[in-house]
């Protein structure tokens, strides 16, 4: 049988469900997670797909591992914890060619392409949604550029490694791109504050007002009710 698992590259742990799927076969959940660890070390600090081949009948395992989903190894070639949550407006990393041909190696077999601009293409496709840039600018604009074949020496020799002085200028771009996103965010944070202090007071004037109607009607009533009564008493008297 086949078991599927998604698991910490290299820091599988025992948990709950894992221990509900394998312990009624009977197998050594210690040595699972020591091979699954051992065959995943290279992709540690992201998440991995594992498939345990198991023989139910001798109770022995082979553990096959998946190359990450392209979304968690720029994750990690970057250092982030998550992509943007506005794609189209936050950028949250700069990338080099290089370092899409890199990851569009890592991905080739599993994407099932003998193409490798393809390979590099889909790459680009998930910088888009992740909001990260490439070569200094959108990930789509860089996409056209694949097409146009800008890039087609680097992409035919698989090149990975991004120069000294390379990255230094992507990071500059960066830097200057995350000090306006930072910036307008501030703005936009400030805005926000503005207009909740603003709409604050006019919530709690409204029931203030209400009530003052309320007590203006009252006393109204009473008005009336009371020269009602002064009217009359002269009536009585002369009775």
């Amino acid at each position: 049988m086949i078991m599927k698992l998604l698991v910490d590259a290299g820091d599988m742990k025992p948990n709950p469900a894992i221990s509900q799927k394998i312990g009624p076969l009977g197998l050594n959940l210690g040595k699972i997670i020591q091979d699954v660890n051992k065959a995943t070390s290279e992709f540690k600090g992201i998440k991995v797909p594992v498939a345990l081949d198991i023989d139910t009948k001798t109770k022995t395992f082979k553990v096959e591992v998946s190359t990450p989903p392209t979304s968690e190894l720029l994750k990690k070639e970057f250092g982030l914890e998550k992509g943007s949550g506005e794609p189209n407006n936050i950028k949250v990393a700069n990338a080099a060619i290089e370092q899409v041909i890199s990851i569009a190696k890592t991905k080739q077999q599993a994407l099932l392409t003998e193409d490798f601009k393809k390979a590099v293409k889909n790459v680009l496709g998930t910088c888009v949604s992740l909001g990260i840039l490439v070569e200094n600018k959108n990930a789509k604009d860089a996409c056209k550029e694949v097409d146009e074949g800008k890039y087609d020496e680097a992409i035919k020799q698989q090149k990975t490694q991004v120069s000294p002085e390379k990255k230094s200028e992507l990071e500059s771009h960066f830097a200057k791109v995350k000090a306006k996103q930072d910036e307008m965010l501030k703005k936009k944070a400030e805005e926000e504050a503005a207009k909740a202090a603003a709409a604050a007071p006019a919530a709690g004037a409204t029931p203030a007002a209400g009530t003052a109607t309320a007590a203006g009607a009252g006393a109204s009533v009473a008005g009336t009710k009371t020269e009602a009564k002064a009217e009359a008493k002269p009536a009585k008297a002369g009775k």
